[in-house]
């Protein structure tokens, strides 16, 4: 666990040498990069092997910042934590592998790939609310560009959205926080934006201000996590953005926004967030079965993923107003799921049939058999699509159910209508699937006329880089779908932490 600050440095000095690299050629910068996101998730993995679950965070560092506001470099982790940071190194790994291909700039753009990565450690491990908004913050600022310089359709309009929409929403969570600090103040405590002082100052708040500053934080966070109707900024991003900046959006950045709902808001304001759990609930709902209908009818491929990435967050949401641990724990597992097959389902199409076919348009797509064309990114889809939709086997089994039932105790009308979201998300998984890899079958599999194309080219097989983040992303989908018990068993004895029981001890509302 000492070790664990150490994915932090290292994706930021990775990023400082790869940007060196880049200079001298982008072969090494891509070699650089991946050694880097390698390492870091290899810390991840070594400080699992001797993770010991109890309740509460077990602090790593913690070092006086700026003395006089009360501010430290605090870092800590707890089974929650150390899922999303095991997420975050596959996720980087994996993005890395999927972008072996890029030449433009390379040293730049691995450079902010890591500076994103490094950013995203420091907000799982932040146990400081002012310091986890510095990570936040710079996990946020290379997106803009990664999207503006190397995205494709509509990148200067998905990039400056993405990042007016992410900047808003945290300017709520700053002004909550900073109201937080100042009402501890008044009531006599020490300054101090420790995340565990200021739970213990709200606990003295009026109910009007528990409201307030749970409304800022929780919904400038949950804006990040595609709630709805502050949503829109998602699928426009996703679609923008180059395939690795895809891959991390949905696989790890949107996870930031739901952390920090259920790190922050949750439980610094129980007496707020009771008041506003209903609203939340229904949102998510809505969340669920609106941007799972649009992803229904969606004619381009990548906003299909795209839309399902937020429908599929909508169950995160739901998780979270459920606030019963069972519920809770689900909505953890499915940050770690969602993020492992968006993943993938961002690759495949950006990556495998996008690069060779150069159309994301399904009705185009749909003229090729790319089930005989290109066998390896159609199977890699299918199975990506049936752990999408929940199927037994795959991670988004155990979780979907996991927050189904826990849902069903709190609100059945909520799981009711969830469980809907279900069959929608098989309905457009399933078109997809058929759309786009199972058209018409009278093109031999030799060569093919690009829809975008003017003539015929033969096409470029799945390198070796695709497959072997293929094989980590569907490897990590399937093992924690057969043995989900080694993330729930981490994640349940952290919501064992008197931190957190303030708002779940209600259990049904």
């Amino acid at each position: 666990m000492n070790a664990l600050p150490w994915t932090i440095y290292v994706s930021f000095a990775g990023a400082l040498f790869t940007l060196w690299a880049g200079g001298r050629s982008a072969r090494l910068a891509r070699w650089a990069a991946l050694l880097t996101a390698a390492a870091a998730w290899l810390i991840t993995l070594v400080a699992a092997s001797g993770f010991i679950p109890g309740p509460g965070l077990a602090t790593i560092v913690n070092q006086a910042w700026i003395p006089a506001m009360g501010i430290r470099y605090h870092l800590a982790a707890d089974g929650i934590s150390l899922t999303l940071l095991i997420l975050t190194g596959l996720a980087a790994t994996a993005a890395v592998l999927f972008s072996w291909t890029v030449e433009e700039r390379a040293g730049e753009f691995f450079a902010l790939l890591l500076t994103l990565i490094g950013g995203v450690y420091g907000v799982f491990l932040s146990a400081d609310s002012f310091t986890l908004f510095v990570f936040y913050e710079i996990a946020i600022v290379p997106k803009y560009f990664l999207i503006a310089i190397w995205g494709s359709t509509g990148r200067e309009y998905g990039a400056m959205k993405l990042v007016l929409y992410s900047f808003a929403g945290s300017s709520l969570v700053l002004a909550g926080l900073l109201w937080t600090y100042a009402a501890a103040i008044g009531h006599g405590f020490t300054p101090s934006f420790a995340l565990a002082d200021l739970a213990s100052a709200a606990t003295h708040f009026s109910r009007p201000e528990q409201v307030g500053m749970f409304a800022l934080v929780f919904f400038g966070f949950a804006t990040l996590a595609g709630i709805f109707p502050l949503h829109t900024w998602a699928p426009t991003g996703h679609v923008a953005a180059p395939t690795a900046a895809s891959m991390l959006l949905a696989g790890v950045v949107m996870k930031l926004g739901a952390y920090g709902c259920l790190r922050v808001a949750m439980p610094l304001f129980p007496v707020g967030f009771a008041v506003c759990q209903p609203l939340i609930g229904w949102l998510a709902i809505i969340g669920i079965i609106y941007a799972g209908g649009i992803a229904l009818v969606q004619g381009d491929f990548k906003f299909v993923i795209g839309y399902s990435s937020v429908s599929h967050m909508g169950f995160v949401l739901l998780g979270l107003a459920a606030a019963n641990a069972q519920a809770v724990s689900g909505a953890v597992l499915q940050m770690f799921s969602h993020g492992v097959i968006a993943g993938l389902l961002f690759a495949v199409v950006g990556r495998m049939v996008y690069e060779r076919t150069h159309t994301r348009q399904l009705k185009e797509l749909n003229r090729l058999p790319l089930h005989r064309l290109m066998p390896f990114a159609a199977a890699t889809f299918v199975l990506a699509g049936l752990a999408s939709m929940g199927m037994p086997g795959f991670s988004g089994f155990p979780a979907e159910l996991t927050i189904l039932v826990g849902t069903w105790h709190t609100a059945p009308v909520w799981a009711g209508f969830a469980a809907f979201g279900v069959l929608i998300a098989a309905a457009f998984t399933l078109r997809a699937i058929q759309v786009a890899f199972f058209g018409q079958t009278g093109t031999t599999p030799s060569a093919v006329s690009g829809p975008a194309d003017s003539g015929s080219h033969p096409m470029q097989p799945i390198s070796c880089p695709e497959k072997a983040g293929t094989v980590l992303l569907l490897g990590a989908t399937v093992l924690v779908g057969l043995k989900p018990d080694l993330l729930l068993n981490w994640i349940n004895s952290a919501l064992q932490s008197p931190y957190f029981q303030a708002v779940l001890k209600g259990g049904p509302r």
